[in-house]
């Protein structure tokens, strides 16, 4: 009983005591719980309280309107933007699309005398001067470029340039910017480095480094990688991971060198690197060895932090790494980037904010780990996650990026300008498929198609393959305007092959073509073009090519049937490649140090000749609108430069050699050994397409050729069997 008593009082107890708790408000409303002022209760103090805030700051500064307080550095960056005329531009409010009617045209202002300009604004420039883009008629440009070199707007730098946008404003051609774009590099100074030029650019577009998502306008602006001073005009280093080849496993997992800010904007991230430093496989390592007074601002691990640092050599550890840290340094990009990509180590960015180069094109989940600078104690544990073969993939993607898009400032600047060309045709522009595979965006012009499967290169991802038929392009040039019997011999040779379904034939002769009659009779549609005597001609994209697959002639060759129908049977498995029979091989004399090329019966070869062989209709289009006139201009000048040419176009392409095919043994003598002519019109030839051979290879910066040693031959081809049991039997007779 007494028990009883005990629980029922601690019951009523507890009851009490919750309802006193959490029930204040209801109990008040009984009469033993007296009513208080409750409008003399204070709640915390607001901010217009006088009586405590007098000394700080007056009622209407903090409660008002706001007219008389002291804006923000962030209000201040924002209010300077808005009263900018292309703060909200977009190219449909900005940019005059019908100036670009008559084509996608680029006018560099000229440049004034002793007007100081920095070597990379020189190499922009350059590039752009050099390309199928340039005009040097203003009235005829779509987009315009400044001569005065804005690449540097860091007030502190030695190559900032005042007085901008006076002078600009001076510019007749400047129209408040519009159809205008701006390169940039470095924006803002020490101690916040915003992203001021300093100028008003009005309502140009911006290519610009280091930009914040916040800053950037889609569709509008371009952002571009942070590039050195040495980073090469054109061509530039290939990537270190091989075509096709599986990497070795490297020594490290993630690895960082460099500097360690010990103040201002981007100390946080660097100064918390050393937490996932493990000496083992994570290698992260920091110097506070940089700037005038670094050892006023050291701290305690700043000695041993230098000790370490140079312990390891920089190159060593991304050649010997599957990722590297690219934190944000003083701005958001660094040169480390492109550094990692060409070094096929894969780059995991720690900085928030940052818009990716050519983010509207490239997909860079692909090729890069996107970390955030609050998780940076996560990423170790997030790379050991990603599968090997994703690893590679990456790895992979990685160079294909480098040696598409940034491997020297011509790439770069070329593409900024495709980018800026797509968003004015957007029904003829590239997709994402387009830019983000070999050979990428660059090579696969919308102007030939935007549909993978017209392109040579997407046949296997497409799961398609080329037309089954080849037009066959005769190119005649007799110098008595009358056809040759061995050119007619050809001409019915070709005719009955099973695979050909038109012959055209290019008449480069001044005088006109013999009439209809005079022609053989032929199984496929016979046409004649007349053309000029530019040797380029052959290559242009006549509208009458309706296969993908084009067979080159030239009048003096001498092919059979079956040796048509079986090169174009290897062609079909080889489609991004010429596939032809007479072959040279390239070589380096290091005695007078410049590229050469035999033509002797050896195992080695890197050039077909395009008199007799097979290639893709689209390297027609690729090689009239992608490659500059003056390289067009060199070819017609100079004895079979077209031949090296085409060659080194469709090397630079693919990465990949020609193949050459089974030759009757008369024919493959006398198309492949030099003829014995010693006069000084054979030298003389010989001698210019060596000089056209290096001239073409500084024009891609490199030496795009590839050596094969292989020859493909028939079934049973030679072989001690019944000529019955042969497909291509003729090929052996003598």
């Amino acid at each position: 009983m007494q028990t009883r008593k005990k629980y029922i009082f601690l019951t009523f107890l507890a009851s009490w005591l919750l309802l006193f708790f959490f029930g204040r408000e209801q109990l008040r409303r009984f009469a033993f719980f007296p009513r208080r002022n409750v409008a003399a209760r204070r709640s915390w103090p607001r901010w217009a309280d006088r009586a405590l805030l007098h000394s700080f700051a007056e009622p209407r500064e903090l409660q008002g309107s706001g007219d008389t307080a002291q804006p923000s550095p962030r209000a201040r960056r924002a209010a300077q933007l808005s009263t900018s005329q292309g703060s909200r531009c977009r190219m449909e409010s900005c940019f005059d699309a019908s100036r670009c009617q008559n084509g996608f045209k680029v006018f560099t202002y000229p440049r004034e005398h002793g007007e100081p300009m920095s070597e990379s604004y020189s190499k922009i420039l350059a590039s752009i001067e050099s390309s199928r883009y340039y005009t040097p008629h203003p009235e005829e440009a779509c987009l315009f470029v400044l001569s005065i070199d804005t690449l540097d707007r860091d007030p502190l730098s030695a190559h900032y340039i005042r007085s901008v946008e006076q002078r600009i404003r001076s510019f007749p051609l400047w129209n408040s910017g519009r159809n205008h774009l701006i390169f940039n590099l470095y924006a803002g100074t020490w101690p916040n480095y915003t992203e001021e030029l300093g100028f008003d650019i009005g309502h140009a577009m911006l290519a610009k480094a280091s930009f914040h998502s916040k800053n950037f306008r889609p569709g509008f602006d371009v952002s571009i990688p942070l590039f050195p001073r040495e980073h090469p005009q054109r061509g530039g280093q290939s990537g270190w991971l091989h075509h096709n080849s599986v990497p070795p496993k490297k020594k490290y997992l993630l690895v960082f060198k460099g500097k360690r800010y010990l103040t201002g904007i981007g100390s946080g991230t660097r100064n918390a690197l050393h937490h996932i430093h493990n000496g083992r496989d994570i290698v992260s390592l920091t110097t506070c060895r940089h700037g005038k007074d670094w050892e006023r601002h050291k701290d305690t691990r700043c000695d041993q932090d230098n000790v370490d640092y140079e312990k390891f050599d920089y190159q060593e550890l991304l050649h010997n790494s599957t990722f590297c840290i690219v934190p944000r340094g003083r701005r958001l990009g660094s040169f480390r980037f492109l550094e990692a990509l060409q070094a096929a180590c894969i780059p995991v960015l720690l900085s928030d904010g940052w818009e990716l180069p050519f983010s509207e094109a490239i997909d860079w989940g692909k090729a890069a780990v996107v970390g955030s600078e609050r998780l940076l104690l996560q990423i170790p544990s997030a790379v050991r996650c990603i599968r090997p073969e994703r690893v590679l993939a990456f790895q992979q993607q990685t160079q294909f990026l480098w040696d598409a898009y940034f491997s020297s400032v011509d790439k770069i600047v070329h593409t900024t300008l495709e980018i800026i060309r797509d968003r004015l045709l957007p029904h003829r522009s590239r997709s994402r498929i387009l830019w983000n595979a070999l050979p990428g965006g660059l090579l696969a012009l919308p102007d030939f198609s935007t549909h993978l499967g017209d392109f040579p290169f997407y046949y296997l991802q497409h799961g398609s393959g080329p037309s089954d038929k080849f037009t066959a392009l005769l190119r005649a040039a007799p110098p008595l305007g009358s056809l040759s019997q061995p050119t007619l011999k050809l001409i019915q040779a070709i005719s009955r092959s099973q695979y050909c379904a038109q012959i055209l034939v290019l008449w480069s002769c001044e005088k006109p073509p013999p009439p209809s009659e005079t022609w053989p009779q032929t199984a496929v549609p016979l046409t004649i073009i007349q053309g000029r005597t530019k040797l380029s001609d052959r290559f242009f994209p006549y509208s009458a090519i309706g296969t993908d697959a084009v067979l080159s002639l030239d009048e003096h060759t001498s092919l059979s049937t079956s040796e048509v129908d079986f090169a174009f049977v290897v062609w079909r498995s080889f489609p991004e490649r010429i596939v032809g029979f007479s072959a040279w091989s390239h070589f380096w004399d290091p005695e007078q140090k410049r590229w050469g090329y035999t033509s002797r019966w050896t195992n080695k070869l890197s050039i077909v000749l395009t008199t007799a062989a097979f290639y893709h209709r689209y390297y027609h289009s690729l090689f009239t609108e992608y490659l500059p006139a003056g390289l067009r201009e060199l070819v017609d000048s100079l004895t079979a430069c077209e031949d090296i040419l085409m060659n080194l176009l469709v090397a630079a392409v693919t990465k990949l050699p020609p193949i050459k095919v089974t030759q009757w043994k008369q024919h493959k003598e006398a198309a492949s050994q030099p003829v014995k002519d010693t006069t000084a019109g054979s030298t003389r030839r010989f001698s210019q397409q060596q000089d056209c051979l290096n001239q073409l290879v500084d024009w891609f910066g490199s030496m795009p050729l590839v050596s094969s040693q292989l020859r493909l031959d028939p079934v049973l081809f030679k072989d001690q069997v019944s000529v019955l049991r042969k497909k291509y039997r003729y090929l052996e007779k003598p």
